[in-house]
């Protein structure tokens, strides 16, 4: 395969397609039992689509035309359910991490293969978040990378105190609330933020974040504070986003409200 990187200008180089890496290699152990059997990116949602199918179909609404999988456990599986990605109006690719390379550490194996800005999100994700918008405003912006980020916030259920270097208390909440932005899980990158990730060995999403923030290398969000985005990492949290899925599934696929 050639290793000339497409760009968003150059139709010789992978036709200027808009192209996402789909991560789909991980065990999913805090579904187990599910995900003894079957990988997490197709525990159904609802009686007719798995997680990846979701997100899929939904890229192809957004006019993205390649999707690169990284597979690993239970790799097969995903290969059999699905293929070549026609019946979502897509490609398909596959590249099989032998062992578990992180979130971003997958990227290396497909450096050849990468345009010049490109999606990478992970296979589990349930957002009605605009992908398309998410990639011209990474593309505008002209930074290495733009991570789409959620409010979340998290409760104490105790009392918190604070104390001085002394120890004598100068304040007190009781059950506090607390208001962060998370990462969903969704990223647009440039081919610039390879050179922060190593070959051939594990390298996460916070491994890349600290490395980038450490050389100055300019990160930006993508803040969907107005849009819906599903937690699906514990079996209670799974139960909750069913319902809601269910619920407000037009949300989620409004693109089959005319299919």
């Amino acid at each position: 395969m050639s290793a000339t990187a497409a760009t968003d200008d150059n139709p010789t180089a992978a036709g200027g397609e808009r192209v996402a890496v789909l991560l789909a290699g991980g065990l999913g152990s805090r579904l187990a039992p599910f995900t003894a059997v079957i990988p997490k990116p197709l525990v159904p949602i609802d009686g007719q689509h798995s997680i990846a199918e979701v997100v899929l179909s939904q890229l192809a609404a957004h006019g993205f035309q390649r999707v690169i999988v990284s597979i690993g456990y239970l790799g097969h599986l995903i290969r059999a359910v699905l293929g070549d990605g026609s019946r979502f109006g897509l490609t398909l690719d596959y590249i099989t991490e032998e062992t578990p390379l992180g979130t971003v550490g997958p990227l290396h194996l497909i450096a050849d293969r990468l345009p010049e800005r490109f999606l990478l999100l992970n296979g589990d994700v349930l957002t009605d978040l605009d992908f398309s918008g998410l990639l011209a405003a990474h593309r505008e912006s002209d930074r290495t990378l733009t991570v789409a980020v959620f409010p979340r916030n998290v409760k104490v259920d105790l009392g918190v105190l604070d104390t001085d270097e002394g120890g004598q208390v100068v304040g007190f909440r009781e059950k506090p609330t607390y208001d962060f932005l998370v990462s969903m899980g969704v990223y647009a990158m440039h081919r610039r933020v390879l050179k922060h990730i190593p070959a051939g060995r594990p390298f996460g999403f916070d491994n890349l974040m600290h490395a980038m923030l450490g050389s100055g290398d300019p990160i930006g969000t993508f803040d969907w504070s107005g849009g819906r985005w599903l937690d699906i990492g514990r079996h209670d949290d799974f139960a909750a986003a069913q319902e809601r899925f269910a619920s407000e599934r037009a949300i989620y696929l409004p693109h089959e409200r005319t299919s």
